[in-house]
């Protein structure tokens, strides 16, 4: 799990449009015995086994990574699944690569020179063996944002090939023209972030645009976490994937050479010492007339040396076929993440990171309703996608997505599962991503079924949206929709759902007390399980597929793949 919120719920589906194209039979007659059929006493079972010591933490790539998929498989045979790969197996390899990096970074000034603590002043990674870039000139590029729905970029053509490029972090905060205390919700969608505002799109882009360095200016207020997130994740070893040649660009041919963070303090020199105000190119880069502003007889130095193992993990897949001869074909994709942080052999005590409710307990989900799947006919084919990485950066969704074992053109969406509710039933269902597609309107008509309603994300400048399993298929045009349960709990006072999330963050979350406890009332997770397959059965027999709304970043993506398929 990603993100410090306990209980995501991912519903991308075509249920919208059911109430105004009709549907292929009647749902709820038809879901009933599959309904009927979730169990609380297996999903428990299951998440017994997965989360036991036995299973050492599921991490990638070791022997709890060989007991996990041996169990997925195993049960996905017996509940009498078809094979998911088409190569008849219940398994697509997934190869790995971890890279731990060594580094030392300066800047040449008119001013002198600058050099940077590692993990004082900036975090350096590299996916080659040795990347040793002097001299690199510098240019500051805004926010680093190419953004057509918005009339957008930093770029203005200018040539970074071959160069470092410095870019703030988010979206632009550009003020409302009649009131500059407010953002104008009409650019990047005001307070909320879009993915161009995600540190992952900015050293994307400048991978397209030729950049041999990529450099963030870390600021805690727009980023929505301290310096220590960054120092404690990019100190560590990063994991990536390492496909073949075979199968497409190695990772480090997929990166800059060096994607890089520096503290504010450290971009508040670099400008000073090269005659320049920070501040000042901030406002500037709040314009869309904004032009790249090189650092005059500035340079930046980074040598770079990763020490780099190769890793194979699996994502285990299984198809429940569909029977209707038009729809037969397209594919609803059905995911939780099996993996977690392994075992720490270091540790004194408790060595095993369990992940029972990260996400034993999603991956339990993925198994019930693949029994349920048996008990009905749908439309559409469903495939029980389980998969690897996703601690490590999303990384076996994202290997699927880049290598689907079905076209992703047909693809009608996507059902993600990453931790379940053990305290009980709420009253409100949380939609994170709300505006992006056609499917708001699905989630709430599913959750009213359960007598809930929807609340708004209530922080969504912090882009929860774009770090789950569910985004990599969105990155690739599939329209998928992510919520999680609320924090309003039938029968408890208000503010005590809020707590025991807290709780959880602060006391088990990565941590090895993440394990089953005896407090668990696991009815609210049962009807989370039963809102997926609602809403699954509402995809398979919806007549039409969901859309991305005007204005959404991902809806060229998928009309240009929806084009070329035709």
């Amino acid at each position: 799990m990603t993100r410090h919120f306990l209980f995501p719920i991912l519903l991308g589906c075509a249920l919208g449009a059911c109430a105004s194209s009709g549907t292929h039979r009647e749902l709820q007659k038809d879901l009933a015995p599959a309904l009927a059929s979730l169990s609380a006493d297996d999903l428990l079972e299951h998440v017994r086994v997965l989360a036991s010591d036995e299973f050492e933490g599921r991490g990638p790539g070791t022997g709890g990574d060989e007991k996990t998929v041996a169990y997925l498989v195993s049960q996905f045979r017996s509940i009498g699944l078809e094979p998911g790969n088409p190569d008849g197996s219940y398994v697509q390899r997934v190869p790995l690569m971890g890279f731990e990096t060594s580094s030392r970074v300066s800047f040449t000034t008119p001013g002198g020179t600058l050099e940077l603590e590692r993990l004082e002043d900036y975090v350096a990674i590299s996916r080659l063996e040795h990347a040793d870039l002097a001299g690199l000139e510098l240019v500051f590029v805004g926010y680093g944002t190419v953004a057509p729905e918005y009339g957008w970029d930093d770029y203005k053509d200018v040539d970074v090939r071959g160069k470092a490029i410095v870019m703030l972090v988010n979206d632009p905060p550009v003020p409302d023209a009649k009131d500059p205390a407010q953002l104008d919700a009409a650019m990047f969608r005001g307070k909320a972030m879009t993915y161009y505002g995600r540190w992952t799109y900015k050293y994307e882009i400048a991978k397209a645009k030729g950049a041999a360095a990529a450099i963030l200016v870390h600021e805690t207020g727009p980023a929505g976490y301290p310096w220590e997130v960054i120092s404690g994740s990019w100190g560590r070893e990063g994991f990536d994937i390492a496909a073949p040649p075979s199968q497409g660009e190695a990772a480090a041919d997929a990166h800059v050479p060096v994607e890089s963070w520096i503290q504010r303090d450290v971009a508040l020199k670099l400008c000073r010492e090269s005659g320049l105000d920070f501040e000042q190119l901030k406002r500037q880069a709040l314009a869309r007339d904004f032009h790249p502003v090189a650092f005059t007889g500035a340079r930046a130095n980074f040598d770079c040396r990763a020490k780099i193992r190769n890793i194979e993990s699996s994502n285990v897949v299984a198809l429940r076929r569909g029977s209707h001869p038009d729809n037969k074909d397209e594919l609803i994709v059905l995911t939780a993440h099996w993996d977690h942080l392994g075992k720490d052999p270091s540790r004194a005590g408790d060595q095993v990171f369990n992940g029972a409710l990260d996400n034993a307990s999603g991956t339990s989900a993925l198994l019930e309703l693949a029994q349920a799947s048996m008990l009905v006919d749908p439309a559409r084919s469903i495939l029980f996608l389980a998969v690897t990485a996703e601690e490590k950066g999303l990384l076996g969704s994202k290997y699927y997505a880049a290598h689907p074992l079905y076209p992703l053109a047909r693809t009608v969406a996507n059902v993600n599962m990453d931790g379940l509710n053990p305290y009980g039933r709420t009253l409100d269902v949380v939609n994170i991503g709300q505006g992006f597609s056609t499917l708001d309107e699905i989630v709430a008509r599913a959750a009213s079924t359960q007598g809930r309603r929807i609340e708004p994300d209530a922080e969504p400048e912090k882009g929860f949206y774009f770090r789950s399993d569910h985004f990599s298929f969105v990155k690739q045009g599939v329209p998928a929709l992510y919520a999680e349960s609320g924090v309003e709990y039938r029968g408890r006072p208000e503010g005590w759902g809020r707590a025991q999330r807290e709780r959880y963050t602060a006391e088990d979350y990565h941590k090895p007390s993440d394990e089953i406890r005896g407090d668990w009332d696991l009815s609210g997770a049962m009807e989370d399980v039963a809102l997926y397959l609602r809403v699954a059965w509402g995809i398979s027999e919806a007549d039409a597929w969901p859309e991305w709304k005007p204005g959404s970043e991902f809806k060229a993506v998928r009309e240009a793949m929806l084009r070329a398929a035709r």
